[in-house]
């Protein structure tokens, strides 16, 4: 049985989080900020002291690195590095700031981008945080940085990641990047297989 650590993972569980994850042979510990989701560990990204180094096989982690300042990132992506067995990986997803940036220059900022289940979405709140949460006072939900595919992989090579693969979804209802990065390195056949598995079709 494998473990992964499910980083923000807010009302969710491993039923929304890739094919490989939901599957039977991984075990889910739900880790986040906001006690009203009940994680299984109650913390913030940028500091894991309650998860013990190379604990577990991969890390998931979805629409949240953004919630962080610039100067967080590197300090939250060491903390997963630490608590990574050396043959586990790290999957991120979170906003593809180029593609939302082509909505902003057709001066569409505040027109909906997409439907979701939340309502209608636009570039403001992809850039900046959900207005409606933020509204209710879920200042967990604030934006504070962001990504394109060639800074979002920069950052994880940094940030002593060994091997990355990456896609961009640039239209709706998507405007995702993601990411898979290995703690160790891997062949680059090994990553495509991995990769594609958990990488949305």
């Amino acid at each position: 049985m494998q473990k992964f650590l499910h980083v923000g993972c807010g009302m969710k569980n491993k039923s929304r989080t890739t094919k490989v994850f939901a599957g039977a042979d991984w075990t889910e510990v739900r880790y986040d900020i906001d006690p009203s989701v009940n994680p299984d560990i109650l913390g913030s990204m940028t500091n894991l002291d309650s998860i013990e180094d190379d604990s577990f096989d991969a890390i998931f982690s979805s629409h949240n690195i953004e919630h962080l300042y610039p100067h967080e990132v590197p300090i939250a992506l060491a903390e997963f590095w630490r608590v990574l067995k050396p043959a586990g990986y790290f999957v991120v997803t979170c906003p593809d700031l180029q593609s939302v940036a082509k909505v902003v220059a057709e001066d569409k900022l505040t027109e909906p981008a997409y439907s979701s289940p939340a309502g209608p979405i636009s570039a403001l709140d992809i850039l900046y945080g959900h207005r409606a949460s933020l509204a209710r006072n879920n200042l967990f939900m604030a934006h504070r940085c962001g990504f394109t595919k060639k800074v979002l992989v920069e950052t994880l090579l940094e940030s002593g990641f060994k091997t990355i693969a990456s896609m961009a979804r640039g239209y709706a209802p998507h405007f995702d990047l993601w990411a898979l990065a290995t703690k160790t390195a891997m062949s680059e056949s090994e990553l495509r297989l991995i990769s594609s598995q958990h990488f949305p079709s």
